[in-house]
């Protein structure tokens, strides 16, 4: 015979103890103001979009020097949004 998995059953204690810990945090230190929420906010909101706008702007410098159309705008755009979600992700994931 088989032993039972309880694997499922240590995901949900798991479970249980982050969000007990999470409450009991909450309790000790309270809420964040509103002023911190809304500063991260404008904080991430920059994060993005300043990578994204050096792509755009470096993508079609290239494409104006080297006659390419589009082909390095798209790319740099992506690649600098990719970056800059990819910053604002390490932001949050810090406090």
């Amino acid at each position: 015979m088989t032993e039972p998995n309880h694997e499922g059953r240590h995901k949900i204690e798991d479970a249980v103890d982050r969000r007990r810990s999470r409450r009991d945090q909450w309790e000790r230190e309270g809420e964040r103001p509103l002023w911190k929420n809304l500063s991260m906010v404008g904080a991430l909101g920059w994060l993005i979009v300043t990578p994204t706008l050096i792509g755009v702007f470096a993508g079609r410098w290239l494409d104006g020097r080297l006659d390419s159309g589009v082909t390095f705008g798209g790319a740099l755009t992506f690649l600098g949004a990719c970056l800059g979600f990819w910053l604002a992700w390490k932001r949050m994931n810090e406090e």
